[in-house]
This record gives structure tokens, C-alpha cells and sequence, in this order.
């Protein structure tokens, strides 16, 4: 039987009396492009930083792709492509080069050229890193992601820095990188963008996973209109704004 692409059974994390996260339990199958929603400080890089073992946690278990994260490192990491909320580059290195580290870690036969052409950065192959845009960083991170061509591609706020033609590149590659048969979990707090791509959502408020459906179950059993505090503002998620992907604050 295939094991989900990941699977936490009351997963908590605290920083002394702070919870980050809260007895998350929440299954995500093979295959499947997973929406993790929540404001900033929800809890969502948290979670992910458990699933790639950046962090332990205080309670509570973990499956990534069947493995154990805390204990089969390598082997998950070998699997898993990580675009992360923070991304630093190496000032000196090219874009070439930053490829050519993950390919060398992965031991696979990836072409750099090939991967930057995916993302939009074949003119910048060979371009010092400390030249990039935000944006430009972003493209090279979700290349680097794509190495080895992972069972499962995490992605972090993926759409940050990135303009409108940046954003429908992140969709295409979530759409092609399905097609192929990997899963996707990516994290936002931008309710449109999850909207356009996920086959599920998980709702992430204060360190609790608080909703999980598709967006159609989710407007049905909130009946149409569900109002949430994000960030000390107050906003209203009608059955409009839920299908366009809008929010009226």
C-alpha cells in the first residue's frame, strides 16, 4: 500500500509557553497538491520546518513519504524538493553554480540550463547571485527544487517577490509537476492563489489546523461566509471572493 505524502499525528512545537504549533494532525495523499492557508505567524513554516527536520518537535509524530524525517534524513531529503519561505543565496556563486550544489547533493544528472529555463532564468546562468531581484532569488529556489525531480515539492510562500507572470509560472510548474504524478504542499496566506491550484485546503489559525475540504466543502459547511481575524484585521470570506479567489477586507 502506498504511504501518504505526508502524515502527522499530533505534531506540536513549543518555544516555552509559546505554542507554535498545536497538535496538527493531517494526512496529505500521493499525487495530490495540498493548500496549507493561514496569516503570517499561523504556523505554517513551523510545520514544515518539522517535515524537513530544520526543527524537532515537542510532541507528536511525522511520515514523509512513508519515512521517518528525524531518523531516515538522507533518504527523505533525497525524495523531497524545498522551496523555502527564507532563502539565502551564496553572494558569489552563479545561478549555475547554486544548481549544481543540489545536483552534486542529489547525485542526479539534472542539465542547470534545462532548470532555469523552467523558471525563467536562462539569461542569468552564469550571473552572480548577489545581482538578483527578490524575484530572481525565488526562481532560482524553486530551480533548485526541482532537482531530481521530487515525489514531493514543498513550497513555502512560493508566490513572494514574484510578479503576475512569476505567479502564473509557479502555477504552471505546480500543474506540470502533478502531471508527473508528485505532490505538492504549499504554504500561503494568499487565499486566490490556493484557490486556482489546490485539490484541498487545511486552514491554519494560531497553531491550529481550525478547517481542511476543498473550497467547495469549505463554503458549504461555512454557509457561504466564514469570518476569521488575520493579523488583528478583520476579514470577510464570502462565496464570491472564495471562487474568484478576492478578499474584501
Amino acid at each position: 500500500m502506498t504511504p501518504p505524502a505526508i502524515q502527522t499525528d499530533g505534531l506540536t512545537k513549543r518555544y516555552g509557553s509559546t505554542v507554535a504549533l498545536n497538535d496538527l494532525s493531517v494526512t496529505v495523499d500521493q499525487g495530490e497538491v495540498y493548500g496549507f492557508l493561514g496569516p503570517n505567524g499561523a504556523g505554517k513554516s513551523t510545520t514544515i520546518n518539522l517535515l524537513m527536520n530544520y526543527t524537532k518537535p515537542t510532541d507528536g509524530t511525522a511520515q514523509v513519504l512513508g519515512y521517518d524525517p528525524w531518523n531516515d534524513v538522507v533518504a527523505c531529503h533525497q525524495r523531497v524538493g524545498i522551496l523555502p519561505d527564507r532563502f539565502d543565496t551564496y553572494s558569489d556563486l552563479s545561478a549555475r553554480r547554486h544548481l549544481r550544489l543540489v545536483i552534486d547533493t542529489k547525485k542526479t544528472n539534472d542539465d542547470p540550463k534545462t532548470l532555469l529555463e523552467r523558471v525563467g532564468l536562462s539569461d542569468a546562468i552564469n550571473q552572480s547571485a548577489d545581482e538578483f531581484s527578490q524575484g530572481m532569488e525565488q526562481r532560482l529556489a524553486l530551480a533548485m527544487s526541482l532537482v531530481g525531480q521530487p515525489d514531493l515539492l514543498i513550497l513555502d510562500e512560493p508566490f513572494t517577490g514574484l510578479d503576475p507572470h512569476g505567479v502564473a509560472l509557479i502555477r504552471d510548474i505546480i500543474e506540470s509537476e502533478t502531471e508527473r504524478g508528485a505532490t505538492v504542499f504549499f504554504s500561503s496566506h494568499v487565499l486566490g492563489q490556493v484557490g486556482l491550484v489546490c485539490d484541498r485546503v487545511g486552514i491554519l489559525h494560531q497553531g491550529q489546523l481550525v478547517e481542511e475540504g476543498t473550497l467547495a466543502d469549505l463554503r458549504d459547511r461555512l454557509d457561504l461566509t466564514a469570518n476569521a481575524t488575520v493579523e488583528d484585521i478583520f476579514v470577510e470570506l464570502t462565496d464570491d471572493s472564495i471562487r474568484t479567489g478576492e478578499v474584501t477586507r
